[in-house]
């Protein structure tokens, strides 16, 4: 099985082809540092504007990159959620559209279950894959929690923080200290 897998949920523009034996076959990524900078942090509109903007060339990239055509995918993926509302919706519909021109099935991914199981995709340095259970700690735009993950599915949460996750913490704390962002 070859998917296309396509990731708007916050500040870059990613996409990536894998297959069922977690081979990658292609991965492209847009950061939109620069157009953050001025700021000291992400922007919700600007971001979803700079996804609309780059989606399609690294959508390209990345079939170039990989030396596919449509005709070649099994099925076309997105993160559906949680993440910057304007940036899902052009990963959504961009994937969604691919899809639906080609015939192809679409599946909505959440985005912290992807960071969950990215692990047993890549492995451990010598490329074997994590088996289950493990402990993981999720940081993730608002979201920091530690998980026991015992299967794909199956999450026991131990702990999580009810304010901003450590990234964003870190980013108000240099702001307020004049640091430049990032």
């Amino acid at each position: 099985m070859i998917v296309l897998g396509i990731e708007t949920s916050c500040d870059e523009t990613a996409a990536a082809i894998v297959t069922s034996d977690k081979k990658i076959l292609a991965n492209e990524i847009f950061s939109q540092l620069e157009e953050h900078k001025p700021y000291g942090g992400v922007v919700p509109e600007i971001a979803a504007r700079a996804h609309l903007s780059f989606i399609e060339n690294i959508k390209d990239k990345t079939m170039k990159a990989a030396k596919l055509e449509f005709s070649d995918l099994n099925g076309i993926a997105a993160t559906g959620g949680p993440g910057l509302i304007g940036g899902l919706l052009v990963g959504i519909m961009t994937a969604k559209s691919i899809a639906f021109c080609h015939n192809l099935p679409f599946l909505a991914v959440n985005h912290l279950e992807g960071h969950a199981l990215t692990v047993r995709l890549t492995g451990d340095t010598k490329g074997n894959s994590i088996p289950f259970p493990f402990l993981l700690l999720l940081i993730s735009g608002g979201h920091c929690q530690i998980l026991t993950v015992t299967d794909v599915g199956k999450y026991t949460r131990l702990g999580t923080t009810i304010d901003d996750a450590l990234g964003e913490a870190f980013d108000k704390s240099a702001k307020m200290m004049g640091l430049d962002y990032p």
